[in-house]
């Protein structure tokens, strides 16, 4: 039966409502060379993030997708003691971010080391944590796949397929979306089992058609700020329903974290702008319940669940 693996176990549907397919709780963007990368106490950082968990639980939120890989400061220890104190459900990766925040090892490891690695964070769990990752979590250049970006890729596809586990990479432009999918469908894995993170951010919306079409995720994460504000995504959105995709769509706000590169962790944003303010926009524009509900509910667990 297909389920989420979490902070806390597995969860299944029926345990589950409203979840956000990319968050982050614990975060350092700085590259992994400089010097106080991705410290903090776990003390401090349930002390500053708690709260927001509780906000989210009581606007009806069930569980975050944490998407903090490799080379941005990932430390499931941090966030498996998060959720332990707040009892709130954290679906974490494995994989590796893009260049120049690939750790040096990751230049070392073979295509199989990495492959084995990433396969047995999904299977058998995390090291020193007992969490198992829930999704693969990639990254590429915007210009295009650097050999090093293209070796990790190949690697996750390989993982992935073993235990059917979805990829989601942080790609900017849809002609390196397209070249991901090239290599994931060469590797014998299916365009249905990988998210275009940020596919907002591409101008030009025939390439998240085509995208769709091929039969990846379409994610807006952004949802909530300024710039590009919620008129462009709902045009976006309404655009893909229009075309046929409304069960490839995932939506999110790319919010949280504590951050170990600012005093006492920085200003974490909340995660409840989607709940409170876009889906109100989104019912005034004429959405029904049930579509909003596949946007939320079903379209996510669908996406990271796996047997």
């Amino acid at each position: 039966m297909p389920c989420l693996h979490t902070t806390l176990g597995q969860k299944l549907k029926s345990e589950l409502g409203i979840i956000l397919p990319h968050e982050h709780v614990f975060v350092d963007l700085r590259t992994p060379d400089q010097h106080g990368y991705g410290q903090a106490e776990a003390e401090e950082v349930i002390r500053l993030m708690s709260p927001e968990l509780e906000r989210a639980r009581a606007a009806g939120i069930s569980a975050i997708v944490e998407c903090s890989p490799e080379g941005v400061g990932r430390r499931v220890d941090i966030l498996k003691a998060v959720s332990a104190a707040t009892q709130y459900p954290l679906i974490v990766p494995t994989g590796i971010y893009r260049e120049p925040w690939v750790p040096s090892w990751a230049y070392q490891f073979s295509e199989a080391e990495l492959q084995a690695w990433m396969r047995s964070e999904l299977l058998d769990g995390i090291k020193g944590t007992g969490v198992k990752a829930g999704f693969i979590k990639l990254s590429a250049g915007d210009e295009g796949l650097t050999p090093v970006e293209t070796k990790i890729l190949r690697a996750a596809v390989s993982a992935a397929a073993s235990c059917q586990a979805v990829i989601a990479s942080h790609t900017v432009r849809g002609r390196v979306v397209k070249d991901q999918l090239d290599i994931l469908e060469t590797c014998g894995y299916r365009a249905e089992r990988f998210i275009w993170v940020h596919a907002h951010i591409e101008p030009d919306f025939q390439l998240n058609l085509t995208a769709a079409r091929r039969g990846a995720w379409i994610e807006y994460d952004a949802i909530g700020s300024v710039d590009p504000g919620d008129d462009y995504f709902i045009e976006r959105l309404l655009k893909l329903l229009e075309a046929g995709f409304a069960d490839q769509v995932l939506l999110s706000q790319d919010r949280g974290w504590y951050d170990p590169a600012q005093p006492g962790g920085g200003s974490p944003q909340p995660y409840t702008y989607l709940l409170e303010t876009f889906l109100p926009k989104l019912r005034s524009a004429g959405m029904s319940e049930s579509t909003i509900h596949k946007l939320v509910c079903e379209n996510p667990y669908r996406a990271f669940s796996r047997d």
